[in-house]
């Protein structure tokens, strides 16, 4: 299943993408509205969901409605740094000995279409193509060979970073979460949908040149050992975001450099999920 959360008619909602239509959960009074609400009605709401798909409920052709990214506003936007042995290569750094989390402050997420903004005091703007999981349930201390038993799906991130001010911290926070530096989308792929989410491959193309080009077989750390891990630190919960980590091809290590600018394209596909597809304009 491929959940959204989209708006038409000045409604926003959540409701169900198949082939080129959105099923609207409008009419359903037992479906959530909200993705965080949906999420932790777990499979009851999934149910009422499935029963829509299958009885022919309203559809809205895609083309008419406009996708937030699926979760707009996660608790927690957790992401791992150094997580392919190309991009550790490509920054000369060390292979960390534990996953490396940095967090994405919420009000950075936009959806797919929506344009990532070069922000007005710097122009070294970055794209970082990755896999991102959404917790699906509240869980901590979870087990390795239980840990895919809390995801409630995969989408596509663009971890869009502010090289400059990513310096500004160890953190590397403020570089990370500029607003509309984290484009998420363009839905939510139920975990039953992807049979091995370490066997997908990822791209990135800026406008038509393509710039990354990995699997995600080759991460160091895989989802399932970033649940296990990062819940023995903390309580995870419904809708929160988990991002992967990005490949080689990063813009600040291309000769010459390869920032964003505006007028470009970015757009990241990962085999299974689709494609998230965000222009870039200068801050106005």
């Amino acid at each position: 299943m491929k959940l959204v959360t989209f708006t038409h008619q000045n409604r926003t909602r959540i409701g169900a993408v198949v082939d080129n239509y959105v099923i609207d959960s409008y009419s359903d009074t037992g479906i959530p509205s909200q993705m965080l609400d949906f999420l932790s009605a777990g499979t009851e709401a999934l149910a009422a969901m499935q029963r829509l798909i299958e009885g022919g409920g309203m559809r809205i052709l895609l083309s008419e409605v406009l996708l937030a990214a699926p979760v707009p506003r996660p608790g927690k936007y957790l992401a791992i740094s150094l997580n392919y042995a190309d991009h550790i290569a490509e920054t000369g750094r060390e292979r960390p000995d534990y996953p490396s989390f940095f967090t994405k402050q919420s009000t950075c997420v936009i959806g797919s279409g929506i344009a990532i903004q070069q922000p007005k005091v710097s122009d070294k703007l970055d794209y970082e193509g990755e896999l991102a999981f959404v917790i699906g349930q509240h869980c901590r201390h979870v087990p390795l060979d239980k840990a895919h038993e809390v995801i409630a799906g995969f989408t596509i991130a663009n971890d869009v970073t502010v090289r400059d001010w990513q310096m500004h911290s160890p953190t590397m926070m403020i570089g990370k979460s500029f607003d509309t530096c984290g484009p998420l989308g363009p839905w939510l792929v139920t975990a039953d949908e992807i049979a091995d989410p370490h066997n997908l491959a990822i791209k990135t193309w800026v406008d038509g040149e393509l710039r990354q080009n990995a699997n995600t077989g080759q991460m160091l750390f895989n989802c399932y050992e970033m649940v296990a891990y990062l819940s023995q630190a903390m309580t995870l919960e419904p809708g929160d975001v988990i991002s992967t980590g990005t490949p080689a091809g990063v813009g600040v290590k291309m000769k010459p450099r390869g920032y964003l600018k505006p007028g470009q394209t970015v757009r990241i596909e990962i085999e299974g999920i689709g494609a998230l597809a965000n222009p870039v304009v200068a801050e106005a």
